[in-house]
């Protein structure tokens, strides 16, 4: 028998070896993807709006000494009026004791038993006063003008829900994430949701939503939508409902390339959970993602085959969860916005820069690549929209999401903007 470490459960093999099992649980699933309950729940408005400014919410478990990392950035980049609330989430190593001492003018909330990351942010985001709630994990160290970068986008951006942050990972680590999540595959057995790599001058992108360890939200829509849903328990994929669940309402999430953060990864999750524990809990959530979330029940379907396919070819132990998943449902309501086009937009085919001439009308346009614009065809507009060719669907919600940008803004007369086919010659 393997030594169990300390702190973890003993290792697990997670992976399906009897074909006909494998062949059960798969056939189980796709029945039960049409059988999937639809349970629609009225979608709330926001409350009245708080006081301005900024309520930054830190779960953390046993996280004393990256806490003493991260909070001198935090106070050194929090300017005007905020709070910083930290959620002791089971702590054994006296973070309670040690903030009262060293951060006196921090809130405090104690948990005595862990909690799963929805559940323990959930706890400050009640308790925040402030009209937008900042989520940080406790392994993020911010860079000079987060805060300040993340505050733009919601004077930028109208309607704005969610604005999420670039991360970077200390020097000689594999950048894993970036902080531009779309969904998008890069082969048929990958997950479905990657990072992509920012392009120079990129900004403002739309995305499928924000990191729930690094992104600022508006704090009455969040609310609006209940918070992060428990159910995604212990973590992972409790961001990407939220997101998603908002963009259905038509609050977009954006990328906001100039506010940094270094990511310490999975410092706190894999104290607790082996390396193949963390990957069933990441596809099990995001079998309940589906269930839960995606309204449209042909795109739920699609989706559905593609994942519960993907891990009949993996043979992965998540698989044996899904018929259960898809027959508990969920409490969700069809959104007024297409999915599909929201997906389209949010898929790696979009990327915008921001441009020179703020009195101009933005460009939207296809590109063979996505790539920076020549810089006389970015001062020649206020913003450049690039979509890469064949994705006509892409194209239409790019489109539309400038519009609603773009509409009403001093900046612009509201005319529709530009859209060619292709940049002039030489762009």
């Amino acid at each position: 028998m393997e030594r169990r470490r300390e702190g973890r459960p003993a290792s697990v093999d997670l992976t399906l070896r009897n074909s006909a099992q494998l062949a059960l649980w798969h056939l189980a699933a796709r029945i039960a993807a049409w059988l999937r309950p639809r349970a629609g729940v009225p979608m709330r408005e926001p409350a009245e709006r708080a006081p301005c400014g900024i309520s930054v919410v830190i779960p953390s478990r046993n996280g004393r000494e990256l806490l003493a990392a991260q909070l001198p950035g935090i106070a050194r980049e929090l300017t005007g009026p905020s709070e910083v609330i930290v959620v002791d989430n089971g702590s054994s190593d006296g973070t309670d004791g040690w903030l009262s001492a060293q951060w006196p003018a921090l809130q405090v909330e104690v948990s005595a038993e862990p909690l799963s990351f929805a559940a323990a942010v959930n706890r400050g985001i009640r308790r925040a006063r402030y009209a937008h709630v900042c989520l940080l994990n406790n392994d993020m160290l911010l860079e000079p003008g987060f805060f300040a970068a993340l505050g733009s986008a919601f004077d930028q951006v109208p309607g704005l829900f969610c604005a999420t942050a670039q991360i970077r990972f200390p020097a000689g680590v594999r950048r894993e994430e970036t902080g531009k999540a779309v969904m998008a595959q890069t082969g048929p057995d990958d997950f479905p949701l990657r990072c992509d790599e920012p392009i120079a001058g990129e900004d403002l992108t739309w995305v499928l939503y924000g990191s729930g360890g690094c992104s600022l939200y508006d704090a009455g829509m969040l609310r609006a939508l209940g918070g992060m849903d428990e159910a995604y328990a212990p973590a992972y994929v409790e961001d990407l409902d939220a997101g998603y669940r908002a963009w259905q309402r038509g609050w977009p999430t954006v990328f906001v390339a100039g506010a940094l953060v270094e990511h310490r990864h999975r410092a706190t999750t894999s104290r607790y959970y082996t390396e193949a524990q963390l990957k069933e809990i990441l596809e099990t959530n995001y079998l309940r993602f589906l269930a839960r979330a995606v309204a449209d029940g042909r795109l739920f379907r699609e989706l559905w085959a593609q994942a519960i396919g993907r891990l009949r070819r993996r043979r992965d132990g998540a698989l044996r969860h899904a018929a259960r998943i898809a027959l508990a449902g969920a409490a969700w309501q069809r959104g007024p916005y297409s999915e599909r086009h929201i997906l389209a937009l949010t898929c790696g085919a979009v990327a915008v820069f921001p441009g020179g001439d703020a009195a101009a009308a933005p460009l939207v346009t296809f590109a063979e690549r996505l790539e920076t614009p020549a810089a006389e065809v970015l001062a020649r507009h206020c913003e450049v929209v690039r979509v890469r060719r064949g994705n006509d669907r892409a194209m239409e919600a790019a489109v539309e999401w400038t519009e609603r940008r773009w509409r009403g803004r001093n900046k612009w007369a509201g005319s529709a903007p530009s859209r060619v086919p292709r940049l002039p010659e030489g762009c």
